[in-house]
């Protein structure tokens, strides 16, 4: 078994009540876990009251996380599999698995004497499962074992490790693991640099997300030549989707157009439209109108268009759009609904495209998509999350109709986590 200097530090030291890694992605702190802190916390307390818990943020990263690479460790002789009763057979005993999405899921805990948890992306659990789980480490060998990323300096999980619980404490940077190849590493920090994720999932660090959301971005506005700008029409674009984001009072109806290259190596958003609904009586049908004139343009343009993804919440202008489309002879567009995935998770993308050179945008016909991300910025008002801010100010139609056209491929695009 071979330990980085920081993993064996771990082994030396983590013999307090709560015992907790916090730090960078692929720094080492899950490996180290299933290795050797599951299996010799487990071992130690069989035949001792009380029950085993693992929780993490959903039974499915349970086993991706936890179980899985355990059994490719042991083998499923010691490792089992999570049973309908949401227990698993581990190392001669046994440990419910449970998700801190939902307190309700915990809950059937409640009233049981806990001697061990192991717990998985504590930052992203919900407060009260935490809590509950604490007053159930009731024995004198109860104890905790938790790893996570770090989220911002006033979240509730930061707070529990700043007390003056029984808590041990270690933090990774992602070169404390000194088994990952230098290219690998290096990717990982171009990927992540100029955002608030550098300093959390590379430097290991609790900061607040504060500022320009795409800082790359808004540098490469005064670079001449601009690193993401191009004006020649791409020659590898392989597929193009369409966003469409309906707006109200006080926003705008936006369109979008990305392309992705061969290989999902790029995206290149190839046009964008702002309509400003307050100042404009955009009824459906000049809606429908102004969609199909969109349509066209990029067609003369690129050629085709394979999906077109729209703001799920209005299924009514939805269906004038499709109406709209085959009357103007566009009835073979596959107009769907977006995903419409966690906001974070689309600005992490394409946070990590940018950072990686593989974001690029046509400059001559995306002019309102180029302010919309120069201007977007995290609300100053809400430090305990990360919030885009979203009071008008700023172009948030034109950012969601971009992140419909390529959230669904987001793993096509990133093969790692």
């Amino acid at each position: 078994m071979v330990l980085s200097d920081k993993q064996m530090e771990f082994v030396r030291n983590a013999n307090h009540r709560y015992n907790v890694k916090t730090g960078a992605t692929r720094s080492g702190k899950s490996y180290m876990d299933n290795l050797y802190t599951i299996p010799s916390r487990i071992r130690e307390r069989v035949g001792k009251d009380g029950l085993n818990a693992i929780i993490g943020v959903s039974k499915g990263t349970i086993e991706r996380n936890v179980l899985q690479p355990m059994r490719e460790i042991y083998g499923p002789n010691l490792i089992g599999d999570i049973g309908s009763n949401n227990i698993v057979s581990i190392f001669g005993d046994y440990a419910y698995c449970l998700g801190a999405e939902k307190v309700s899921q915990v809950s059937k805990l409640r009233g049981s004497s806990l001697k061990y948890v192991y717990g998985d992306e504590v930052a992203e659990w919900n407060k009260e499962v935490f809590e509950l789980l604490k007053s159930r480490l009731d024995k004198p060998y109860s104890c905790f074992d938790g790893a996570c990323n770090p989220d911002n300096p006033s979240h509730w999980f930061k707070r529990f490790l700043d007390s003056d619980a029984d808590i041990y404490c270690q933090q990774y940077t992602i070169f404390d693991n000194p088994f990952l190849p230098k290219e690998f590493v290096e990717n990982l920090c171009n990927e992540y640099r100029g955002t608030v994720y550098y300093d959390r999932y590379i430097r290991g660090l609790w900061v607040a997300a504060e500022g320009a959301v795409y800082k790359l971005f808004n540098d490469a506005q005064t670079q001449n030549p601009n690193p993401f700008k191009v004006y020649e029409k791409p020659l590898n674009i392989m597929e193009i989707n369409i966003g469409v984001d309906f707006g109200g009072s006080g926003s705008g109806h936006a369109f979008c157009a990305t392309g992705y290259t061969r290989g999902y190596m790029d995206i290149v958003p190839l046009a964008s439209e702002w309509i400003d609904c307050s100042q404009n009586d955009i009824d459906p049908e000049k809606l429908g109108k102004l969609f199909v004139d969109f349509c066209l343009k990029v067609l003369n343009l690129y050629g085709h268009i394979t999906h077109v993804y729209c703001d799920s919440a209005e299924q009514t202008l939805i269906a004038g759009l499709r109406s709209t489309s085959r009357k103007n002879g566009l009835g073979w567009l596959r107009i769907e609904n977006a995903m419409k995935i966690p906001i974070n998770d689309r600005i992490r993308f394409v946070q990590r495209m940018m950072g990686q050179g593989r974001f690029k945008y046509m400059g001559q016909h995306c002019k309102s998509l180029e302010n919309a991300l120069c201007g977007a910025l995290w609300n100053p008002k809400n430090l305990t999350s990360d919030e885009r801010l979203d009071d008008g100010t700023s172009d948030i139609d034109s950012l969601d109709a971009f992140e419909y056209t390529f959230e669904r491929d987001i793993s096509r695009f990133i093969k790692y986590e």
